[in-house]
């Protein structure tokens, strides 16, 4: 078989198949051979017939051979569509597709190759197959269409590593900038914290010298009611006035802690911190852009 270039594997797989044939051809012959038979024994007892019986008695034969050979080449093409279905299977496995070349069926050079191999090796392949177990069929595994396949599979591989590799650098660099973020969320929050309690001290001092001066105008007051009543009502004057400057300083306290909030707001450090906030929060979003069209879509 070596002008079909097949190895010696595959010759005998092919040895195998044409036993199976030959076996089921050769059951199929006696079939065919003991109706012709059944016939002489049950209907050729007479010496003399007539055109009608002989005509009837061929047509029996006819109809009863036409059913053997009708179902014996049925059963050969479904018999070669399990074969193929062998076959199919295996390349599938390795996502190979197989094809055929109908008109190569009639090729009569091939088939009068096959037929003298038939004559000359047959014999000598079937010994030899007679004395090993029959294997099982085995996908291609040596060069050609598998060779190229392996090349794909492995150049995927590889496409797919740099692909992880891509992905694990930028969930660092999105990691990175989600650090970098908190801390510089945690700098603002601290400055924001020292300029509060920078604004509760200086608060808090004005509060506790305008409650000393009220303390003072009180016992003066108190002072001045023991030492003479006539002033009372010039100390009450000036009590009221001095409630009265208490709220007016509170009030001003208050306006100047807005505009201290206001000032701060203002100061380079703020604007600098609203910055590096504002280009991370771009860069997050960017990352989190890149990483969508490296995951697969669910």
């Amino acid at each position: 078989m070596a002008e079909f270039g097949f190895n010696e594997h595959h010759q005998k797989e092919v040895v195998n198949y044409m036993r199976f044939a030959r076996s089921k051809m050769v059951l199929r012959l006696k079939t065919i051979d003991s109706c012709f038979e059944e016939l002489k024994d049950s209907r050729l007892v007479e010496e003399t017939f007539t055109v009608d019986e002989v005509k009837e008695m061929l047509d029996g034969l006819q109809a009863v051979v036409r059913g053997e050979v009708e179902t014996e080449l049925i059963n050969t093409a479904h018999t070669n569509v399990l074969l193929l279905r062998q076959l199919f299977s295996q390349a599938e496995k390795f996502y190979l597709r197989l094809q055929s070349d109908i008109s190569e069926l009639e090729n009569r050079e091939l088939l009068e190759q096959v037929a003298e191999f038939e004559k000359t090796d047959f014999k000598s392949a079937n010994q030899k197959n007679q004395e090993t177990s029959k294997p099982k069929l085995a996908p291609l595994n040596e060069g050609g269409v598998s060779e190229l396949l392996n090349k794909e599979i492995a150049r995927l591989q590889e496409e797919n590593d740099k692909l992880k590799t891509r992905m694990r650098t930028l969930e660092s660099q999105a990691m990175s900038a989600l650090d970098e973020r908190s801390k510089a969320e945690r700098a603002l929050k601290d400055l924001q914290k020292l300029q509060g309690d920078q604004q509760l001290a200086a608060q808090s001092q004005e509060i506790s010298s305008l409650e000393d001066t009220v303390a003072a105008l009180k016992g003066e007051y108190e002072r001045a009611l023991s030492a003479n009543s006539a002033s009372q009502k010039g100390l009450q004057d000036n009590l009221v006035s001095a409630k009265h400057d208490l709220l007016r300083v509170q009030e001003q306290l208050s306006l100047a802690e807005k505009e201290l909030d206001k000032k701060f707001q203002q100061t380079a450090a703020y604007r600098n911190m609203k910055e590096i906030l504002t280009k991370k929060n771009e860069q997050i979003k960017d990352i989190r852009k890149r990483l969508q069209r490296y995951e697969p879509s669910e």
